[in-house]
């Protein structure tokens, strides 16, 4: 199966969120790379996920190697270094699908709503990396909290944004092949409100004691919340 599925890099797969993910992946039976600034860090943190899964679906290169083994690429970094990672693989990217799951969180008011500029993140990266790289945004919403335990749902919806369908159309079936309900959220410029959303759902984890709030879409045929 691994054959032919596209292999996925996880830029930042060390961290909880990116980690998560590529969890899931390779339990759906794509081979994956965790990327990171530090090779070694990379590699011990693939050891383990193998160790976790029970078979070996992951190596750990640092995040130059692992941009240019991927087929598609996510990035999963803090803000804070979003823009400077992506450029420092670009000569990578190019023809390729980057998923960014940037949140543009400022500590420590991570639960207020603080959009760069007033806009989306992902989108002034894709203006960054130029047309070539077909950037979608997703994945923001979905909580690190239960990803490594298959065991439990995913338990939310992904908003997915893109300019380009087809790229859009690919990290839908993504979504899914993990377990969650995925929506075409239309043009990269309405990522902000994933962006945006992930601060109120911070805000509602902290206020009503759980780790893990999350969004589902209703009164859609064929999904929404009867079809979770």
């Amino acid at each position: 199966m691994t054959d032919t599925l596209p292999t996925i890099a996880v830029l930042g797969g060390t961290g909880a969120e990116g980690s998560g993910l590529a969890f899931r992946w390779a339990n759906a039976g794509h081979k994956v790379i965790i990327g990171g600034r530090d090779a070694a860090k990379s590699a011990a943190a693939a050891a383990d996920l193998n160790a976790q899964l029970g078979r070996d679906a992951f190596t750990g290169l640092d995040n130059a190697a692992a941009a240019q083994q991927g087929e598609i690429i996510v990035l999963t970094v803090p803000f804070a270094v979003q823009q400077a990672t992506a450029q420092s693989v670009a000569a990578h990217l190019e023809g390729k699908i980057l998923i960014d799951v940037t949140v543009p969180l400022v500590p420590p008011k991570v639960s207020r709503v603080q959009l760069p500029n007033g806009g989306s993140a992902v989108e002034a990266l894709q203006k960054l990396l130029g047309a070539g790289v077909k950037v979608v945004s997703a994945f923001q919403n979905v909580s690190a909290h239960h990803l490594k335990d298959l065991s439990h749902p995913v338990g939310c919806d992904v908003l997915v944004c893109g300019d380009d369908n087809d790229a859009v159309e690919t990290v839908i079936g993504l979504a899914k092949e993990i377990g969650a309900q995925a929506w075409h959220a239309g043009p990269l410029a309405n990522s902000v409100v994933a962006e945006g959303l992930t601060s109120v759902l911070i805000g509602i984890n902290r206020r009503y004691k759980t780790p893990s709030a999350g969004i589902m879409l209703t009164n859609i045929p064929g999904g929404g919340a009867s079809g979770h």
